[in-house]
């Protein structure tokens, strides 16, 4: 195990940086708690640091741009620090990354590795390890100051192989953690101080059908319901399939949040079929209505793909059509790019940019009205809030809240009755 060089009185200052998802995000926090254990420094933020960690996304093309961006920032911040890139786009094009120029590159597969690597750098670059302190170690504890809530890996992979998606072919097939090891996780991210554990991963809807143990999402949520002290447990990228009555059962338990984002893609049942998901419009629909039924005030939100090859303008109206059926609390339209290596790239891409890009406007402004609309309904509804700074924090509904008193509730969660709307975001009074 590498070791710190004590270059100076001031730990190394690593900037983890990430792109993507929440997988990622889990991935990243993860690497930075390791590497405050051992004594460094972090930082999420792009700055001048001693090493840099990018954990990249390659879901679009332009997920690959700003990859390439953040890397060249990094290089110009601290010319002479080590970057270390890791994640989907390091893993679909590694050569790519590598033409950068000064950084290492690490596959998905060897993700966990990247803190271990880090220090490595580190090593190289400061003249070679020496003993970390006792003193270094006991002060590199888990730092959640300024954080509320973490983001928690409970699989990844996917085994579904969606037409137009790269993840299976960059995260490989399913893999769930046991619920013992989620478990531990969590706590100790709760003993830390931290209010709301987020779980995330590729698929986290199917976890547990890798495994042969009985593991399901309805089991880890009732062990991580029953077996820890988390105040609020996130549990919300879920697709229309992987609703069971257990799990729907688990909302009974206020912890866990009244949020779930459940992908769409196209509200069209023939486009759904070309992108080779397992549901069709109607599907969608009946588990929308049956989380409505059984988590009442539920906040539901989505994405959707404008101009997937062969899409008509009825396809698109069919879209438009459930979107106005369901009316989502927050949309994220995506105007389709091919991915190489996943099956759409080798359809005709014969939607016209300009019709993508109008297409995706639409769909847009449409979930721009209902996130206004779901907005303005909270008028007079009292929330339970986690504050994310003094004054501002989430409803469970993973809706905006602002309180007007000159106080400072970071990293509490108080009760809050909403007064007015201001924007996108909603005032509330403190109660009690």
């Amino acid at each position: 195990m590498s070791q710190l060089h004590q270059r100076t009185a001031s730990p190394p200052l690593v900037a983890t940086l990430t792109l993507g998802c929440k997988l990622n995000q889990a991935e990243t926090q993860q690497a930075a708690r390791e590497l405050q254990r051992r004594g460094c420094r972090t930082t999420d933020r792009p700055a001048s640091a001693d090493a840099f960690l990018i954990n990249t996304c390659t879901i679009t093309h332009v997920a690959d741009r700003k990859a390439r961006r953040l890397i060249r920032m990094a290089q110009r911040l601290s010319p002479d620090a080590p970057v270390i890139v890791t994640g989907c786009y390091a893993e679909r094009d590694s050569d790519a990354v590598a033409q950068l120029g000064r950084v290492r590159v690490i596959g998905n597969q060897r993700k966990d590795a990247a803190a271990e690597t880090v220090l490595e750098e580190l090593d190289r670059r400061f003249g070679g390890p020496t003993a970390t302190t006792t003193e270094t170690l006991a002060s590199a504890a888990l730092n959640t100051a300024g954080r509320t809530r973490a983001f928690l890996k409970i699989q990844e992979g996917c085994d579904d192989v969606c037409a137009f998606c790269i993840v299976p072919h960059v995260r490989g097939r399913e893999r769930a953690l046991p619920i013992d090891d989620i478990v531990t996780q969590a706590q100790s991210l709760i003993d830390a101080g931290l209010q709301e554990i987020v779980l995330t991963g590729t698929q986290p809807g199917a976890y547990g059908r890798d495994r042969s143990d009985g593991a399901s999402a309805a089991a880890l949520i009732e062990a991580l319901l029953s077996r820890t002290d988390a105040p609020r447990i996130r549990y919300s990228s879920i697709q229309p399939q992987d609703i069971t009555p257990a799990l729907l059962a688990c909302w009974e338990d206020a912890r866990l949040c009244r949020h779930v984002h459940l992908a769409l893609q196209s509200g069209s049942d023939q486009v759904l079929r070309r992108m080779r998901r397992r549901y069709d419009a109607s599907g969608f629909r009946e588990a929308v209505e049956r989380i409505r039924a059984a988590v009442p005030n539920v906040s539901i939100t989505t994405d959707i793909i404008a101009g997937f090859p062969g899409e008509t303008e009825s396809d698109h109206r069919a879209t438009v059509e459930l979107m106005e059926s369901v009316r989502f609390t927050d949309v994220h339209v995506f105007p389709y790019s091919p991915r190489p290596r996943t099956s759409a790239s080798l359809l005709a891409d014969d939607v016209p940019i300009q019709c993508k890009r109008e297409r995706a406007a639409e769909l847009r402004a449409l979930g721009e009205a209902h996130r206004r609309a779901a907005i303005r309904d909270q008028v007079g509804a009292i929330h339970s809030i986690l504050f994310e700074s003094a004054r501002a924090g989430l409803t469970d509904t993973y809706l905006p809240v602002r309180i007007e008193a000159d106080l400072d509730l970071t990293n509490q969660i108080r009760s809050v009755r909403v007064e007015r709307v201001d924007g996108d975001r909603l005032v509330g009074l403190l109660l009690g």
